[in-house]
């Protein structure tokens, strides 16, 4: 028997999650991962390698309790909001059982974490303007356990309506977990549903430091959620999950003054964003670009797939988005630097029509 043979079934079928580090390239304008565009300079202050390091590292628990404004006990801290994710599945789905659902077009982990841990996932493809089908989800909520939303969505941008998530946090109450992933919240702070927590039980928010924070690299991430639910999450994390030098950056990147530098952050890439916004709709090849509430932008094409080629090539790496359920045509742009923006638009500018 070969060593392939020998792995379980489902991981032998999987396609893996195709992360912008993973798909490669050889470019100097990298937009298509929604990073921030620049580094955000730390000191290392633990020098205490030598022991293993808090499960939940008090100090990041409580400052992103204080910002989050929730309660410490309503916070994990996790490798990421992807590890959260997979927490959840593996805390709350029985694998042949249970099942999990999620609206695409949206973020991959959901159905690659699902797959690799055996449990089904369900798909309801969203409505034309990218909202949530709510009688989709009702037609196929039995069994399910866990309702994956992305809101501000990835790769869409937009803001899922929060009274579709009320239907739905109240259709699943008691019967499911709804998870509203809000890795872009910082770029539209007035949506957060941080403070429903108390109204809904089932309701779980995934958050992270990639983004706004600027440390994609630390991987880094948070789960809020109610005490009952964070205890459960307790016992399937691994034991260590995050190093000292992870938790020493994060507890001062949510420090008062890591706050305020992070909002600052967020104004640069939303002025940035304005100014890619505005110059790509004049641009012959550039159909539609879509609103967006995140530090990124989905944009239709002319010849979509020849153009990310052609960009490519250039050294102007895109996220091509033609595979997603009605995103034929769309590459994703992360919001880079103005010098970034503007090599983009040049190279649209040259494409022929």
């Amino acid at each position: 028997m070969s060593i392939e043979e020998l792995a379980r079934k489902n991981v032998r079928e999987l396609t893996p999650y195709q992360s912008a580090r993973r798909l490669g390239g050889k470019g100097d304008v990298w937009l298509n991962a929604n990073e921030f565009p620049t580094a955000v300079p730390f000191e290392l202050t633990q020098q205490t390698l030598n022991r293993y390091p808090e499960c939940q590292p008090k100090a990041v628990i409580e400052n992103y309790a204080q910002y989050a404004d929730v309660k410490p006990e309503q916070v994990l801290v996790s490798r990421g909001a992807d590890e959260g994710i997979e927490l959840l599945i593996r805390a709350f789905c029985e694998p042949g059982k249970d099942a999990v659902l999620f609206c695409p077009p949206t973020y991959g982990m959901y159905s690659v974490s699902a797959e690799t841990l055996g449990v089904e996932y369900r798909t309801v493809p969203a409505l034309a303007d990218w909202q949530l089908d709510l009688q989709g989800i009702a037609d196929k909520l039995d069994g399910v356990k866990i309702i994956y939303v992305c809101s501000p969505n990835n790769p869409t941008g937009q803001i899922i309506n929060s009274q579709d998530f009320r239907v739905l946090l109240e259709m699943t109450r008691g019967k499911a977990i709804v998870v509203a992933d809000e890795a872009y919240i910082e770029f539209c702070p007035q949506a957060t549903l941080a403070g429903w927590l108390s109204e809904y039980p089932n309701l779980v928010i995934l958050r992270t430091l990639s983004k706004a924070f600027a440390l994609a690299g630390l991987r880094c991430g948070f789960t809020l959620a109610n005490e009952d639910v964070i205890a459960l999450l307790l016992k399937v994390i691994a034991p260590y999950p995050l190093s000292t030098p992870v938790a020493d950056i994060a507890a001062q990147a949510l420090s008062p003054q890591g706050i305020v530098a992070m909002r600052e952050r967020v104004a640069q890439i939303l002025v940035e964003r304005r100014y890619l916004v505005t110059a790509l709709q004049d641009i012959p090849c550039v159909e539609q670009v879509f609103d967006s509430e995140t530090n990124y932008i989905l944009v239709r094409l002319t010849a979509s797939s020849a153009v990310f080629k052609s960009l490519w090539d250039q050294g102007i790496i895109l996220r091509d988005q033609n595979k997603q359920p009605s995103l034929s045509g769309c590459l994703r742009i992360t919001i880079g630097t103005r010098a970034e923006s503007q090599r983009v638009i040049d190279a649209l500018r040259a494409e022929p029509v």
